[in-house]
């Protein structure tokens, strides 16, 4: 099956306007996104979706290709459906343009999910919270999900699920990862279903397909990267790329020694 990976960015953010085009690593936020996507060996096109012109022109720059969109789309998943249209695809992945520390092997799990899951239309990711470094499972901002013994959600909550009621409980959150595969023809029928109490409840736009009765396949893994939200959150991967990168280039400088010496 052929996989499409369509990463959603526009240039208006609430908490941080203009941060898809934040270069000051060397980079678009947006060219880390795209080149951590193109790592993903099971994803055959990569396209960068966007109502803004500036982020064309700077996916242009590194060679990535981009599609306009309708700036008045009321989801990133919205987006996405408009901008495959005109590409073929049996499954689409949904990578959110804040995420510059993606696991490439977090978008093939979502690919293989699918692949081996006829009977659902999406597919996501979780992690256990003790994997998530100063994460906080009773925070309304992590969305936590409940899978039942077949790997599939039962429930997704900005509330803690499961509730440990007895302080042995065997129960452990799962943090939703912001990611989703779709099969194609389920993204533009997803956007015809109509809001459901519980999504308007919790303001979870993933808890419509449940509500309508569709199955959702959720992959577990061990990791989780950061997204970028504010100011702040780019400072950190700042810190953090600055660091990768001096690690890196010292490991390529042993390596090199080493060989030198063995000639």
């Amino acid at each position: 099956m052929k996989a499409v990976a369509v990463i959603p960015a526009r240039f208006a953010s609430t908490r941080f306007p203009g941060k898809a085009l934040a270069s000051d690593s060397g980079k678009y936020l947006i060219q880390h996104v795209y080149e951590q996507v193109l790592r993903a060996q099971r994803i055959d096109l990569v396209l960068l979706a966007t109502d803004d012109n500036r982020i064309v022109e700077a996916v242009h720059s590194f060679g990535g290709q981009a599609v306009m969109t309708r700036a008045d789309h009321c989801s990133g998943t919205d987006r996405v459906a408009e901008a495959i249209q005109d590409f073929e695809g049996d499954i689409v992945v949904n990578v959110q343009g804040d995420e510059p520390e993606i696991d490439p092997a977090h978008i093939d799990r979502l690919v293989a999910l699918l692949t081996e899951r006829p009977d659902c239309s999406i597919a996501t990711l979780a992690c256990p919270f003790e994997y998530v470094p100063d994460s906080d499972p009773t925070d309304p901002a992590a969305v936590k999900v409940v899978v039942n013994q077949n790997g599939s959600a039962l429930y997704f909550s900005r509330s803690l699920i499961p509730f440990p009621r007895r302080s042995d409980s065997a129960g452990r959150p799962l943090l939703h990862l912001g990611i989703y595969a779709y099969r194609r023809e389920f993204l533009f029928q997803l956007a015809k279903l109509s809001p459901t109490p519980c999504e308007q409840a919790e303001s979870l736009e993933q808890l419509r397909v449940l509500e309508h009765g569709h199955d959702i396949a959720v992959g577990i893994v061990d990791s989780a990267s950061c997204g970028i939200d504010t100011p702040e959150d780019y400072r950190a991967f700042l810190i953090r790329y600055k660091n990768q990168t001096m690690a890196s280039a010292n490991s390529n400088k042993r390596e090199s020694g080493e060989h030198n010496h063995a000639r």
